[in-house]
């Protein structure tokens, strides 16, 4: 009896062993995409209040979308900003790792640790454009005398620092002629003109043909009065401290854009037909007019 127990647990013994033998061969280690997905680094992308919030990201969501299924080895999120102050503050910081700045924002971001590799194309858009109402009696800018101007903010240069230097070389002392008012988004500033709050509103090409296309019984009601001269649209920056060979790649990504039909209908819906490769120089124009305006009418710095 005792050595049938004995062999009954030598062979359980033996059994076992065997067992754990096919587990160590059987066993791979496991990991799931979501694991791999964390893996990547992560890489913030500001763009400048253009729109509010949501606008911003419904419109802009899909270009970061192309970003992340183009440079899988690395996680681009989309960060919208409340306010244009809110967005230089992010940007000065240096807490963007991609950037669109207006091109006011991105002069002020070389001087802190940001470079220019792109651009908005379609230069003949980036110019500010006066509206006001069809029914409001104004004819020159000399009506404008005593009333209220809307803006998005003060440190908008299509929308804002344009529309102004244009009142000054036409007359107006935008200090003291009339009532200056920003009001926090280009929309708003639509709107303001659109409810009779000011006699005037500015803003730039882009929002406006956007609110044609989505608001044209209330569009009808506005025109275009003045629109200023030119300047480079909108720049793409990178913190100096992001590894080269990605800026390249997202250069690439943004520029590659229109060279496919599903590209062209995310650059349909941002109001442009492409973006380009850019780098500092080509901001040395908008340094000029910065110049000019900070002279003329208010100081700002860049």
């Amino acid at each position: 009896m005792g050595r049938m127990l004995k062999r009954l647990a030598m062979l359980a013994l033996a059994l076992w062993l065997a067992a754990c033998g096919k587990q160590d061969e059987a066993y791979e280690p496991a990991f799931s995409s979501q694991a791999g997905e964390g893996a990547r680094k992560e890489y913030v992308v500001g763009i400048h209040p253009l729109h509010n919030p949501k606008r911003l990201v419904e419109v802009y969501g899909p270009v970061v979308d192309h970003l992340n299924a183009s440079i899988p080895q690395a996680h681009f999120r989309l960060e919208a900003s409340r306010n244009y102050e809110e967005f230089d503050k992010k940007l000065l910081g240096g807490y963007f790792d991609f950037a669109m700045p207006n091109p006011y924002q991105t002069l002020r971001s070389l001087e802190h640790g940001y470079r220019v590799f792109g651009k908005m194309g379609d230069d003949e858009l980036f110019r500010g454009i006066i509206l006001v109402r069809r029914d409001s009696g104004i004819r020159e800018v000399a009506d404008l005398k005593g009333k209220k101007v809307s803006y998005p903010a003060l440190t908008a240069l299509a929308a804002t620092m344009m529309p102004q230097y244009y009142l000054h070389t036409h007359g107006l002392d935008v200090n003291r002629d009339i009532e200056n008012l920003y009001v926090g988004s280009q929309e708003s500033s639509i709107l303001n003109v659109l409810r009779g709050h000011v006699a005037a509103g500015a803003t730039w090409p882009v929002p406006w043909i956007t609110f044609q296309q989505e608001h044209p019984e209330l569009a009808a009601q506005l025109e275009v009065k003045w629109q200023t001269e030119t300047l480079p649209n909108n720049g793409w920056v990178v913190r100096k401290d992001v590894p080269p060979e990605l800026a390249v790649a997202v250069g690439d990504a943004l520029v590659g854009l229109a060279d496919t039909e599903a590209g062209r209908d995310i650059l349909k819906r941002l109001g442009i037909t492409r973006f380009e490769a850019a780098n500092d120089d080509i901001y040395a124009q908008v340094r000029r007019y910065l110049d000019r305006f900070s002279e003329a009418v208010r100081h700002i710095e860049y």
